[in-house]
C-alpha cells in the first residue's frame, strides 16, 4: 500500500500558490513540492494529489490519500465529482485539473482520508510547510496557464 499526503496553500484566492506531496511506502519516500505565480487554494490541493498520483510508476496500486481538503476528500467519496462529470462540470470550477485526476484515479485503486489541517499530524504538517514554501519561491514559479487563461477571460 502507498500513503499519499497532500497539502496545496495559496497567498490570497488567486494568488501566488504551490503544492506539497509526500508518497511513502515501505522504506520509500519522496516529496515533491511546485510553486505557481497565481493560481487558487482548491487547485494547489487538487494539483497535489494529482501530482503524487501521476508519480506512481506501476498502475493498480493501493493508494491511501490523506487530505485536509473537504473540497477533495468529499468530492470523490460521497461520489460528486462523478456528477459533475455526467454535467459536463455546469457551474462547477477547475473541470481541467478534476479530469486529470479522474485520468490517473482510474488507474489505481485510491481511497481518501480527511485529516484536520494544522493539527499537528506530521505529514500534513511537512505537506504545508512544501506548499507554503513553494509559493513563496517566486525564482522558481510555474504558470497555471488554464486558470490565468479562464480568469482572463472572465474578466
Amino acid at each position: 500500500m502507498i500513503e499519499l499526503y497532500t497539502d496545496g496553500a495559496s497567498s490570497g484566492n488567486p494568488g501566488p500558490g504551490g503544492y506539497g506531496t509526500i508518497l511513502r511506502s515501505g522504506p520509500h519516500y519522496k516529496e515533491l513540492s511546485e510553486g505557481f505565480r497565481k493560481t487558487t487554494n482548491n487547485r494547489m490541493e487538487l494539483l497535489a494529489v494529482i501530482k503524487g498520483l501521476e508519480a506512481l510508476k506501476k498502475t493498480g496500486q493501493e493508494v491511501v490519500v490523506y487530505s485536509d481538503s473537504k473540497y477533495i476528500v468529499d468530492a470523490v467519496e460521497k461520489r460528486w465529482v462523478f456528477g459533475w462529470v455526467q454535467k459536463g462540470f455546469a457551474g462547477k470550477k477547475n473541470k481541467d485539473l478534476w479530469l486529470r485526476f479522474l485520468t490517473v484515479y482510474r488507474q489505481h485503486r485510491v481511497r481518501f482520508v480527511w485529516v484536520k489541517g494544522h493539527a499537528g499530524h506530521p505529514e500534513n504538517e511537512r505537506c504545508d510547510q512544501l506548499a507554503v514554501q513553494a509559493a513563496k519561491d517566486s525564482a522558481n514559479w510555474k504558470i497555471d496557464s488554464v486558470f490565468e487563461t479562464t480568469e482572463s477571460q472572465l474578466l
